[in-house]
């Protein structure tokens, strides 16, 4: 229990403004001592002369508190009023300057065999992620939508791979050849399945239709060279027996010519280009993945669920959790408060200087100005 004066009352705490965690009075300057602790749990000290009681209180360790509890919520599934334990206003007071805290990871090391990239959608915004075949988070890129540059802006972070697994998305092809010449693609066959299925639909109703379908579904089976040779012979064999309603033409009724078997068409010319490019079996010779589906079943649909969790932020809000599921992916909480920087010192606002020469009229006055219509006028109504 803490010592009270003769009048029956204790003093009233006094907090140290400094962070050096002085033992002197800031009051009569005496050495202080120990005294209890408080409610909260926080050691007071008080000075034997003066009778003052004060505790000491870092910024520091308290922001760090108060980030970790904020990142707490962030990933987890409790509500802002469940981690506070009230209504979520004094958290989110607490807490607000945590959101502008901008999380970063530390510079890629060389030497990953296989990279995996991918973009996810949040809001209105594209989230272009890469990752190892371990799903170790090496970059992230914001952009409009996926195009050249914003791949190449990701690609420029990370040190070129061996080889490199995508979905075949916009610009994907460009920015590798561009940034990384000598890194081999392998196209997802997943999304090679899915893009024929767009075309054909699950159930085709013609027969060159179902065998195109069949080839793209036995894209699964493909384990060794030879499978992958025998798959090619039957896409040849298919070309030779069907290759003829690729090439033909119907005159519709609005007056344009167009090709009779689009869609059967666009299927088959995406097997031949990706057969013809190399990109299907990459996997056969480099031993990578064959699919990114590491990274979306493992880090996209994690972020997307983190934002159902938690819906209702605004698209800055979703911006940034989803920045920091990725870096806490690699990071512990505990090491997050290294991401805080201090903030800059405030600089003094620059009045404008008072020109006095120009003869400009007042902009705030208490007499007449004849630019304005006001001046000093004689007889009826200013008629004379």
């Amino acid at each position: 229990m803490a010592r009270q004066k003769r009048g029956g009352h204790t003093p009233a705490c006094l907090v140290v403004p400094n962070a050096s965690n002085s033992t002197v009075c800031l009051i009569c300057g005496s050495r202080l001592v120990k005294n209890g602790k408080t409610r909260a749990g926080t050691q007071r000290w008080r000075c034997p002369e003066c009778g003052s009681s004060s505790v000491r209180r870092r910024d520091d360790v308290k922001r760090r508190h108060e980030l970790a509890e904020f990142l707490t919520w962030l990933i987890g599934k409790h509500s802002q009023a469940e981690v506070g334990r009230g209504t979520g206003r004094s958290f989110r007071d607490r807490t607000a300057w945590c959101w502008d805290v901008q999380p970063r990871l530390g510079p890629v090391e060389p030497g990953h065999h296989q990279v995996l990239i991918d973009g996810v959608w949040i809001g209105t915004w594209c989230l272009l992620i890469a990752v190892t075949d371990k799903l170790q988070v090496l970059a992230w890129q914001w952009c409009a939508r996926e195009s050249i540059a914003a791949w190449q802006a990701l690609l420029r972070q990370i040190p070129a791979p061996q080889v490199v697994v995508c979905d075949g998305g916009t610009g994907i092809a460009t920015a590798v050849h561009t940034i990384w010449p000598n890194t081999k693609i392998q196209r997802c066959l997943f999304h090679v399945q899915l893009n024929i299925r767009q075309h054909l639909t699950m159930k085709p109703r013609t027969d060159a239709g179902r065998r195109l379908l069949s080839l793209a579904k036995a894209l699964s089976e493909v384990r060794e060279i030879d499978d992958a040779i025998d798959w090619q012979r039957h896409l040849d064999a298919w070309w030779r027996a069907h290759g003829h309603l690729t090439k033909e033409r119907t005159y519709f009724r609005n007056g344009q010519w167009g090709f009779t078997h689009e869609r059967l068409r666009k299927a088959w010319l995406l097997l031949r280009k990706l057969a013809r490019s190399g990109t299907l079996f990459t996997y056969l010779e480099h031993g990578n993945m064959r699919t990114t589906s590491p990274l979306e079943g493992g880090i996209n649909s994690q972020i997307h669920h983190i934002l159902r969790t938690h819906r209702g932020m605004t698209e800055e809000h979703m911006k940034r959790a989803a920045e920091w599921f990725l870096t806490l992916h690699e990071i512990p909480i505990t090491s997050a408060h290294q991401l805080i920087e201090p903030e800059p010192a405030p600089t003094p606002d620059d009045e404008p200087e008072a020109h006095d020469d120009l003869n400009l009229p007042a902009l705030y006055d208490t007499g007449l100005d004849a630019n304005e219509g006001l001046w000093q006028r004689t007889g009826w109504a200013g008629h004379g």
